[in-house]
């Protein structure tokens, strides 16, 4: 067979093809079947391809539809191929799609941890994706679950565990959280029963609602917001039973926790606060009802309002006792309209309640005669507010006047601080048989004749008592009767009657059998003085009347003194009149010297002025120097007026005898006001040069407004924040009460005379009716007290002379040891009573009264000088409770934490004080046998000297400069001190207190100012702090002329020191950073130690007086005083109990306080007792 020769055709053969058709074959057609399969297809155009090559002939038609198809085939081929890839591509993609979103969901699951918070939106999406995988809730009921789940106990060991390896802020933060743990085991509580689940509603009667006269109803706030949650509660319970959507349910529920937070606490820094009517006033809610001065605790628990009592305006009663007040009938026919009753019952004048009141209506004569015999042997309690210290109430017999105004004694105003300008009193009536015996022997003004706060008297005569008495004991040369001599007193009042002997006549009477040299008026003066005090030939002034009080009440009793100044009253009102002293313009005169001394004062003004133009003075310079001159101005002024007054003028008799007014008042009416400040404290230097008689320019009125604006609005400001003060005081020692005899301290107080010296005061006041420590040693090894001892009247008396005691040691509140309150021998005398303090005495509030009460008579001086900030000069009251309060003061001085040289350096801006620290060293230098030693003991070496020197030259020298102590063979010593420099960065202005080269003490104070107490703390130690705070509140006071005696103070700054901070726990209940009592502190100790346990140790902390009152064990008490609710919550969470020690606590439940005649002394012995065995006491 012939070989093919075969090729593929293209479009260029077409012709060659047709060719080799035409020459071999005619034209024949073929279809190509559609339905044979490929295979065969293409066997047959090979066959056909065979044959036409063979034969020469090609079907071209056939040709052309088999390529077609083929290459049909070969695309749909690969259109499958593409399509299989793609599907592939697709089916991949979607597999790793779904295999993240598995991932994302198990992930996005896992991110749920239990606990965590998600958004509405959030939880939203994920309830759709996975509903059921997890469980979330809303509000109260999700922390419900929550809480049910903590294992206190694990989470306890946890914490602990925390505690240990943490420190800082973290540390803080978590024993927070563990405090809060152990305080839910302790008191057995469950967190999950801190989420309220019923809602106890309290009684109607104390939330009321009150018809009003329209018809309409006044109600509690507290029903409104009890109304909201009810309504809430209803349509939530509604909802859920129609199967309401979970929104709207969600949504009523978060409304229902809003109006039950409302009810609870509807604060004003809540989001939503529910407010009534047009006016939007808050609701008060339960917490509202609790706190403030209008609180449940203030207004209702510590003081009510009481049945049996009246008020009236009060005016003045010459003609009472002591021991009397005058009482409108009808107030007192009020007053004592249940006993009146009960007697005309009783002598049978009416038969029944009505008819006998229908008698009382009636007013007939039976009646006020009963009215009268009642309030015989009664008392009745007077108090005026505001009631600053215990003599605010005092306890009188009443005698029934006519007319509507209470009458009061004169003398005792000064205790009350009452005038008589339109002041109201209140009156209470005691009931029971018990209240009136302790109204007559605690409460009668009798019987409290001493201040509580210095032990001097307060009834002492004043204005025109002192006026009559002045006059009457005044002497006048050249008068009627002058030098006549007379056998009694009876012979010298007849001649005085006859109107031939005057008054103030020097006369000659016997009297006692004694030929004396005095006046009638002197004579008629000592008839009310008792005998014990002897014949008083003097002038009586004020000073002279209160002296003679005090030793009235020393020499002669209690009795004599309360006749003595009834009597001085009489005699002071009747002989004021008998004087007919007044005074008007004419006795006003204005000195004669006046116009030349301002003449040559304007003179030296001018001069300053023109040194300062010249540029020789600064000026400030300028300023101090115009200031001293108008100060000098003044001075010259008053000292010529007062030459000048004629001593027989009525002016001058007031201001000598004390009973109004003084040098000060007079100058400006009758020599020139002087100069003024202006609101903020520079003084101004322009001058007042007028007086009120000659009368002020307009320049001149205008200036002198400015002090007079600023003094009414410093006493507004100055009585509320006393008040407050007081009020803190009062709270910080209410629980400090006279609790046993002694406490045995072997500590006490050190007392210096320099000390004494600058704090102002005398020692005499310092040390009477206090116990030495030890055996008081005087001159010649003399004892004057011994230990133990009380020291009297003349043994601080001699004290006080004896050069050669310096210091001496007493017992003090400061150092007793009693575990509750103080010991009778630590706190000494009671001032108010003069004999040993009783137990039982309340003596924390009576110290907290004598600071508080004298503290509206403080300045407010807290400005800076002109308006820049300068030294810290904060002084009087703000001062006082600044130290109270343990505050940083604005500029604290500066204090040496070495001791050491000082190295002061002054810069442009500030001043540096450097304190150089002496450590002292001593150097050993060994001598090898060769050297010779070339120094001796005692001489001072130097870096480069020679210490010893061999054969060859060569030298032994010091490292430093120093002194040789010892220099022996082989051995060389030198001491020497070595400093390290502490820097002090003080501002310009700072005024230092130390010069360079000076050598100070530790703790020394380097710049002027107030000290900050912390600091002190740190470097001096507790005693130090104490010390300094009783030593600037006493200067505070002395400056104003208010005398406090130390243990008031002693008490308080006790009181500040009383907590200590647990640092490690050992085997108690606390945990570090818990501030306890210190008593509480050693009880639990000396328990711990009992059992053989691991003991508790803390550092003694210094708190000011509100946070100690906080910091207090009774909860009631720290409730009622600041902060309720949060007291109530830390003492509900940590189940405390109360001892009910304090008087407060008791007061608040309505117990008789365990203080005076409430105090149970088996009961405080039995408690002492236990805490020094070492037992629980509670």
């Amino acid at each position: 067979m012939e070989e093919l020769n075969i090729r593929y055709a293209n479009e260029n053969d077409a012709e060659q093809v047709a060719n080799l058709a035409q020459e071999s074959f005619k034209f024949n057609r073929f279809h190509l079947d559609p339905f044979i399969d490929n295979k065969k297809a293409s066997l047959l155009y090979k066959k056909s391809a065979e044959n036409s090559i063979l034969h020469g002939f090609v079907d071209i038609m056939f040709v052309a539809e088999i390529n077609e198809k083929i290459a049909g085939y070969y695309s749909a081929k690969k259109k499958y191929i593409q399509e299989e890839r793609k599907l592939e591509k697709e089916y991949k993609e979607e597999l790793e799609r779904l295999e993240s979103a598995q991932k994302e969901a198990i992930s996005e699951i896992k991110t749920l941890k239990p606990n965590s918070l998600i958004s509405e939106l959030e939880y939203r999406e994920l309830s759709m994706k996975y509903g059921d995988a997890f469980k979330a809730q809303i509000g109260a009921e999700a922390i419900l679950e929550l809480l049910k789940r903590i294992d206190l106990e694990k989470l306890s060991t946890h914490l602990q565990k925390e505690v240990a390896d943490s420190s800082g802020q973290k540390k803080k933060k978590v024993l927070k959280r563990l405090q809060m743990v152990e305080n839910f085991k302790n008191a057995n509580l469950r967190p999950e029963w801190m989420i309220i689940q019923t809602l106890p509603v309290i009684p109607p009667d104390l939330r009321p609602m009150v018809q009003l006269d329209g018809g309409r109803f006044a109600a509690s706030d507290l029903n409104d917001l009890y109304r909201r949650v009810i309504n809430r509660n209803n349509r939530l319970k509604k909802l859920l039973d129609i199967g309401a959507p979970e929104v709207i349910v969600r949504n009523e529920k978060r409304m229902l926790q809003e109006a039950v937070d409302a009810l609870i606490d509807n604060n004003a820094r809540r989001e939503k606060v529910v407010a009534q009517g047009a006016t939007k006033r808050k609701l008060k809610s339960l917490s509202d009802i609790l706190k403030g001065k209008q609180g449940r605790f203030r207004q209702n628990l510590l003081g009510k309002r009481v049945d049996y009592s009246g008020r009236s305006v009060i005016v003045v009663g010459p003609k009472l006792r002591m021991s009397q007040c005058g009482l409108p009938k009808k107030m007192a026919m009020e007053l004592f309209k249940p006993f009146v009753i009960s007697r005309l019952i009783r002598d049978e004048l009416a038969h029944n309640v009505k008819s006998a009141n229908r008698m009382i209506e009636q007013g007939k004569s039976e009646v006020w005669n009963i009215l009268e015999e009642i309030t015989r042997e009664k008392y009745v309690m007077l108090n005026r507010a505001p009631t600053l210290h215990r003599l605010g109430i005092q306890a009188f017999k009443p005698i029934l006047i006519e007319g509507k105004a209470i009458q009061i004694h004169p003398l005792v105003c000064n205790a009350f601080n009452a005038d008589f300008d339109g002041d109201q009193m209140a009156v209470h009536l005691p009931l029971s048989n018990m209240a009136q015996k302790e109204a007559a022997d605690i409460m009668a003004s009798t019987q409290n004749l001493l201040k509580p706060s210095a032990g001097e008297p307060i009834v002492t005569p004043t204005q025109d008592m002192i006026l009559g008495c002045y006059y009457l004991t005044i002497e006048e040369d050249g008068v009627k009767g002058e030098g006549r001599s007379f056998s009694s007193f009876e012979e010298a009042i007849l001649a005085y009657e006859e109107g031939t002997l005057h008054l103030h006549a020097k006369i000659k009477v016997i009297r006692d059998g004694s030929l004396l040299e005095t006046t009638l008026g002197r004579l008629i003066f000592n008839e009310v003085v008792p005998k014990e005090l002897g014949y008083k030939n003097e002038i009586y002034g004020k000073k002279g009347l209160k002296k003679i009080v005090t030793e009235c009440f020393e020499k002669a009793g209690k009795e004599a003194t309360i006749k003595l100044v009834d009597d001085l009253k009489d005699l002071g009102f009747e002989w004021a009149t008998y004087s007919g002293t007044t005074f008007s313009m004419a006795d006003i005169h204005v000195p004669k010297q006046k116009g030349h001394i301002l003449k040559e004062a304007e003179g030296k003004t001018d001069e300053v002025e023109s040194h300062f133009r010249k540029g020789l003075l600064t000026n400030d310079e300028r300023y101090a120097k115009v200031i001293d001159i108008w100060t000098k101005v003044k001075t010259d002024v008053t000292k010529v007026m007062i030459d000048e007054m004629p001593k027989s003028s009525s002016v001058f008799f007031m201001v000598d005898s004390g009973a109004r007014g003084n040098e000060e008042n007079v100058t400006q009416m009758a020599g020139m006001k002087g100069l003024v400040a202006n609101p903020a404290g520079k003084t101004i230097e322009l001058p007042i040069k007028a007086n009120f008689k000659e009368g002020l320019s307009v320049l001149e009125f205008f200036i002198a407004t400015h002090g007079a604006r600023k003094g009414k609005s410093d006493t507004a400001l100055r009585t509320s924040d006393s008040g407050y003060l007081t009020r803190r005081l009062v709270d910080v020692a209410q629980d400090v009460i006279v609790t046993e005899e002694d406490c045995k301290d072997k500590e006490g107080l050190e007392i210096t005379k320099e000390e004494t010296q600058e704090m102002g005061e005398a020692l005499f006041n310092r040390l009477l009716g206090r116990f030495a420590l030890e055996d008081i040693v005087g001159k010649g090894g003399k004892v004057v007290v011994k230990g133990g001892q009380e020291i009297t009247e003349e043994a601080a008396n001699e004290i006080e002379k004896d050069d050669s005691i310096q210091s001496l040691k007493i017992r003090s509140n400061m150092t007793c040891k009693t575990p509750w309150g103080v010991c009778q021998k630590c706190y000494g005398m009671d001032l108010a009573r003069g004999g040993l303090v009783a137990l039982g005495e309340a003596v924390g509030v009576i110290a907290a009264q004598s600071i508080g009460e004298p503290g509206t008579q403080l300045t407010m001086r807290t400005f800076h000088i002109g308006g820049v900030a300068s030294e810290d000069i904060t002084q009087g009251l703000p001062r006082v409770e600044e130290l109270f309060e343990a505050r940083i003061p604005s500029y604290p001085a500066v204090l040496a934490e070495t001791a050491g040289l000082i190295d002061i350096e002054e810069n442009e801006d500030d001043k540096l004080i450097r304190v150089i620290g002496e450590n002292i060293l001593t150097d050993t230098y060994s001598v090898p046998k060769s050297y010779t030693i070339k120094v001796k003991k005692g001489q001072r070496v130097h870096e480069k000297d020679v210490l010893a020197e061999n054969a060859n030259g060569k030298c032994l020298q010091p490292k430093a400069t120093g002194d040789v102590i010892e220099a022996q063979e082989g051995e060389i010593k030198i001491k020497r001190t070595e400093g390290e420099a502490i820097e002090y960065k003080v501002p310009k202005f700072a005024t230092v207190k130390v010069k360079k080269g000076d050598k100070v003490e530790l703790g020394a104070q380097l710049t002027e100012g107030s000290l900050n107490l912390f600091d002190l703390q740190k470097i001096s130690g507790e005693l130090a702090v104490q010390r300094y705070i009783i030593k600037d509140v006493q200067k505070i006071y002395e400056s104003q002329g208010q005398s406090i005696n130390d243990k008031h103070l002693e008490i308080m700054v006790r009181q500040m020191f009383s907590r200590v901070r647990i640092k490690t726990s050992g085997d108690s209940r606390y945990l570090p950073g818990d501030v306890i009592d210190r008593n509480r502190f050693e009880i639990t100790n000396s328990l711990l130690r009992k059992e053989k346990k691991k003991i508790t140790t803390a550092e003694p902390m210094l708190l000011g007086i509100t946070r100690a009152s906080l910091a207090t064990e009774s909860f009631l008490s720290a409730a009622s005083f600041q902060e309720t609710t949060r007291e109530l919550i830390k003492a509900a969470t940590s189940g405390k109990v109360d001892e009910l020690r304090g008087l407060k606590e008791n007061v608040i439940i309505g117990k008789l306080i365990p203080a005076g005649t409430g105090f149970d002394k088996e009961k405080a012995a039995a408690y002492l007792a236990k805490v020094r065995e070492g037992q629980n006491p509670n």
